[in-house]
């Protein structure tokens, strides 16, 4: 099955330090998946699963500054 069949989109996941994790995939619990497949357990523990916010690529810069 092609990827394109299924739109993916990037998602910002809060942090308990302040900053936010840019994750990638068809739906918040996908991108939080493919982080897990990146991150060590320490940095997963710093997200906070349940604080999402889905953004088009073309604002990604915008959102530059708060990751972490």
């Amino acid at each position: 099955m092609s990827s394109f069949n299924n739109p993916h989109h990037f998602y910002l996941f809060a942090m308990k330090n302040g900053k936010k994790k840019l994750g990638y995939g068809t739906d918040p619990d996908d991108a939080y998946n493919n982080l897990k497949l990146r991150l060590a357990e320490k940095e997963m523990d710093a997200i906070i699963k349940d604080q999402v916010v889905m953004i088009p690529q073309r604002e990604l810069q915008k959102h530059a500054r708060e990751l972490g």
